[in-house]
């Protein structure tokens, strides 16, 4: 239990970023999963929730779950600001090696973090590859659709940018340039920090409790504007090394 002492990203290798908005539902077998994988994961990891605004009960619920779990932390949003922003503001307050980020809605399983971590030593992004679905034929088409063609706009040759499982080397995910709708493009944007990527099959459930924040205009008509905007600023991206200094 937690007795008020601070506690710091960086005494643990792995933070996993869970952004939590209106997921009061879930928060009981989001506490209980991540609990059970702490206890088996292959570094030391710990968990910080990032609650993006919820105005149903999550924070205070969050707030619970990180009083009776010492390796729990949370940040919280002045308002709702989208998935993106809320990866972005726990990488920035992530100080440990690695960053790791998984939905709250538990589609994805965090015993699989193991599997991405065997190749987080070679690989400045290891991203699940959602195996055998269980989201709708619609669904499962909208992002087909979408992958393809943000494939043919980055070059990125990623199968399932979507999956809600991921490593990141840390400061390569404090370099790259984040913008809202950055989260389908993680790969790509590896690729300007000359970072490299590996997809690995991971579990993925139907989701059980709470509703999906996703719709058709947000998971193809963002998406396809959002390619755009990645090739634009792909020509104008600035990348240096300085050889020498004496400053």
């Amino acid at each position: 239990m937690n007795n008020g002492e601070k506690r710091r990203t960086e005494d643990y290798e792995m933070t996993i970023i869970v952004p939590v908005y209106n997921e009061v539902d879930n928060m009981e077998r989001v506490e209980g999963k991540m609990s059970d994988y702490l206890l088996k994961a292959s570094i030391k990891s710990c968990v910080l929730f990032v609650n993006d605004g919820s105005t149903d009960g999550s924070l205070d619920r969050i707030k619970e779950i990180c009083h009776r779990n010492h390796d729990m932390l949370y940040i919280s949003l002045k308002k709702n600001s989208g998935l993106s922003t809320a990866m972005k503001a726990g990488i920035d307050s992530t100080a440990s090696r690695l960053v790791g980020y998984i939905d709250a809605d538990l589609q994805t399983d965090p015993e699989d973090f193991n599997k991405l971590l065997e190749y987080a030593s070679e690989y400045q992004l290891v991203s699940g590859i959602r195996a055998n679905r269980k989201d709708s034929a619609f669904k499962r088409l909208q992002s087909k659709i979408a992958n393809n063609f943000r494939r043919s706009m980055t070059g990125d040759t990623a199968t399932d940018t979507g999956c809600p499982l991921k490593v990141m080397w840390t400061d390569y995910a404090k370099r790259i340039p984040f913008f809202d709708g950055m989260h389908r493009f993680l790969p790509a944007l590896m690729m300007l920090e000359d970072g490299k990527f590996k997809e690995v099959a991971v579990r993925h459930y139907p989701r059980i409790a709470g509703t999906s924040k996703y719709h058709l205009l947000n998971r193809l008509a963002g998406p396809f504007k959002d390619c755009f905007a990645y090739r634009w600023m792909k020509k104008r991206y600035i990348r240096y090394q300085i050889e020498e200094a004496n400053i």
